[in-house]
């Protein structure tokens, strides 16, 4: 067995005689070709205009598929990056591929009884100038394997009992400070969405706070994540053979978590907040049911349509709460609807709100790999959420524009004197095929998105 590799770049394609390669290779034809051949990893770089993602996408693939040849090590030489990506900041270079390496050993085996891990090591040699971007790509794919973590682990281990202890657990011994809302403290904050929505489960609501700043002096910026350990619909029961993904619908709390822990990981100059709802919607003989009216803390009413539109109604007290908080910017981001993937598919997530911050938060996840397109707030479909019964309806009384209307919903509860956007990442939760750096499972999305964000604003 080749107990250690060197990745260099070649033109040499001679893979004729290892029939598994071959195939690798014919898998991934996309800018680049990975493959393995004489101890060496060549990586052929079909177009020299690569892209810091496609360096990611080039590192992950290589470390899966060395790891699955249970190659223990291998060489990478900072001359080799900065010849093969001439025309990319060695630096980033560096960065984009230590993060590519580690997301694409990622692995979630925390149920299985007959596999173990094993992770290829990369041993980086020439590479004194670029420590900083070395340490900075480990502590990216750290945040995002952390949201991973989060968003793949089963509703019996993580649930709205259990979450805010994984999060005190994890901020512990740092800047960042962890406030956990509970109980009757919930009901004094007028959380009525909170409480609605997990009625029905044998597990009590939470509301976690996570505040860090650096520099009073930075915009407050207040991200938002909608945190449902477990979303079966509720009394609205979600139809379907397997529904096992709903295990996910907290992934906008898994990329807010993940944000916030690579900020504090980075010592951003910032000063930000979290906020993440924390709730299961399950049906019960006390959960919510269609026609109820929750009155929230800003004076809205809403009628409840359909239990399974739940993300927005807890999203409303985290946006209020934002408000109290005299938030610059805040950012929700949540799996709320199926209607956004259908728009945008599986690659790239909805960003909805401030026009000119929608554009920028475009720019940034471009940059890091995080896809966002942004997406309109047609004011005319605000009258598809119109109740008879409240001042509102948590679902649109038409079938069409469901991200729209969803969006509405939740611009009702942005204070004026914040700027605001929502991201709507229920089609890029998962990945139904291992690919670059990412698994075929949770893709982590939005830590690198949000954390990012946050520093640029700051700046």
């Amino acid at each position: 067995m080749t107990t250690k590799a060197y990745i260099t770049f070649s033109n040499n394609s001679l893979v004729e005689n290892d029939p598994p390669l071959k195939e690798f290779i014919q898998n991934h034809q996309e800018k680049f070709i990975t493959l393995l051949l004489d101890g060496n990893v060549y990586a052929i770089i079909k177009e020299k205009d690569c892209a810091y993602e496609e360096v990611r996408n080039m590192a992950g693939s290589i470390a899966r598929e060395l790891s699955g040849r249970k190659i223990p090590s291998v060489i990478l030489e900072g001359a080799v990056l900065e010849n093969g990506f001439s025309k990319l900041d060695k630096g980033r270079a560096v960065c984009a591929f230590i993060e590519g390496w580690e997301l694409g050993s990622y692995q979630f085996l925390t149920y299985k009884s007959d596999k173990k891990s094993f992770k290829t090591s990369l041993e980086l040699i020439d590479c004194e100038d670029v420590q900083s971007s070395i340490k900075e790509g480990e502590a990216r794919a750290k945040a995002v394997s952390f949201s991973r973590d989060l968003m793949n682990e089963i509703p019996s281990a993580l649930n709205p009992e259990t979450y805010p202890a994984v999060l005190e657990k994890e901020f512990k011994n740092t800047e960042a400070k962890v406030q956990i809302v509970r109980g009757k403290q919930l009901e004094e904050r007028q959380m009525n969405g909170v409480l609605a929505v997990c009625r029905g489960s044998k597990y009590e609501p939470a509301f976690v706070e996570i505040s860090y700043c650096r520099d009073k002096t930075k915009p407050h910026v207040v991200l938002v994540g909608k945190g449902v350990t477990f979303d079966t619909g509720g009394i609205s029961l979600k139809r379907g053979a397997d529904i096992s993904d709903m295990k996910m619908d907290m992934g906008g709390s898994a990329a807010v978590a993940g944000a916030m822990k690579l900020i504090v990981e980075m010592k951003a100059n910032v000063n930000v907040t979290a906020l993440i709802p924390i709730v299961e919607n399950m049906p019960d003989s006390q959960s919510f049911l269609p026609s109820e009216v929750i009155h929230y803390k800003n004076g809205l009413t809403v009628q409840v349509g359909n239990t399974d539109a739940e993300g927005r109604l807890i999203l409303a007290d985290g946006l209020i709460r934002a408000g109290e908080l005299k938030a610059d910017y805040i950012v929700d981001i949540a799996t709320l609807t199926g209607a956004i993937g259908n728009a945008l598919g599986s690659k790239i997530a909805g960003v909805f709100g401030d026009e000119e911050l929608a554009d920028e938060m475009k720019k940034i996840g471009r940059e890091n790999g995080d896809y966002v397109w942004p997406m309109p707030l047609v004011d005319a479909y605000d009258a598809y959420l119109n109740s008879d019964y409240a001042d509102l309806c948590n679902i649109s009384s038409k079938g069409e524009a469901g991200s729209i209307t969803a969006g509405l919903f939740l611009r009702r509860f942005v204070p004026k004197s914040s700027k605001w956007l929502h991201i709507d990442m229920a089609g890029v939760m998962a990945s139904n095929r291992a690919s670059g750096y990412y698994p075929k499972a949770a893709t982590g999305f939005g830590a690198r998105l949000l954390a990012d964000f946050t520093t640029h604003i700051s700046k």
